[in-house]
């Protein structure tokens, strides 16, 4: 006999069983998400502090001209 031929019956003990791992996998997915989203602000910041970062540095190796033509102190 096939599926069609059988009654399944599902006691209410069990559909409040499924109900309760429903319930606690969407709080799970809801603090998740909340993490993720953290995550990507935190990300977005490092990634902005980076670029500053990087910008510092190529400005430090770059000669400028206050530092072009520095004598020797006359102590020297």
């Amino acid at each position: 006999m096939g599926i069609r031929g059988r009654c399944f019956f599902v006691s209410d003990d069990r559909i409040v069983e499924l109900e309760i791992k429903v319930a606690y996998q969407e709080d799970l997915l809801q603090a998740l998400n909340t993490i993720v989203s953290d995550q990507q602000k935190q990300i977005s910041k490092l990634e902005e502090t980076c670029k500053l970062l990087g910008e510092r540095m190529i400005n430090m190796s770059e000669p400028s001209a206050i530092n072009q033509g520095v004598e020797r102190p006359p102590h020297y």
